[in-house]
């Protein structure tokens, strides 16, 4: 008989699901990766989640820091508490990366994504786009006739809610640029 006792409960289903505090759902994480500024750093993030299977929801990738040559790369991925553990610590093996944040789980954090969304249409389908647009506080950056172009700033189920929308009205193309965030207080 095995010394190793499995605690009942909601995670006992599974022998390879040996600690408790883990489960099987997954969970939407938002991930701050501070990288030095060098070619191919990108690819290897990129790779390590290509090579293992993991999604990857939205990635935005800047210098912050000019005169250190660090870079800020923000993923948002998902998946259940051991895969999101296991990403972050192969992650930490990247030679070029300095830091891993997981947002999700430190505290609160800020969320914002810029989108712009083209919808096409006439008559009352344009007096109902500039409505909602209105509603959502989203700008007109370009008009034509036939078509408007939106920006609109937010959370990114904000954006999902604006385009479900604005699809029966005519949207046509939609451009965004993935999430960027920060931790709330010190």
């Amino acid at each position: 008989m095995s010394a190793l006792k499995i605690k009942k409960g909601a995670n006992s289903h599974s022998a390879y699901n040996l600690r408790p505090d883990f489960s099987d759902v997954e969970e939407r994480h938002t991930l701050a990766v501070l990288v030095e500024n060098e070619p191919g750093v990108l690819a290897r993030v990129i790779g390590l989640f290509s090579g293992r299977g993991y999604n990857i929801d939205s990635l935005t990738v800047a210098e912050v820091d000019h005169t250190g040559h660090l870079s800020r790369i923000t993923i948002v991925t998902r998946g259940t508490p051991q895969i999101i553990e296991q990403i972050k610590a192969q992650l930490g093996r990247i030679i070029s990366v300095r830091d891993v944040h997981d947002l999700t789980v430190e505290g609160a954090s800020v969320e914002r994504e810029l989108a712009m969304l083209k919808v096409t249409g006439t008559g009352d389908k344009r007096v109902e786009a500039l409505r909602l647009a209105d509603i959502f506080r989203a700008n007109v950056v370009d008009s034509t006739l036939e078509s408007f172009v939106f920006e609109i700033t937010g959370a990114p189920e904000k954006i999902d809610a604006f385009a479900d929308l604005m699809r029966p009205l005519g949207l046509s193309e939609i451009a965004r640029t993935g999430v960027a965030a920060l931790s709330r207080g010190e």
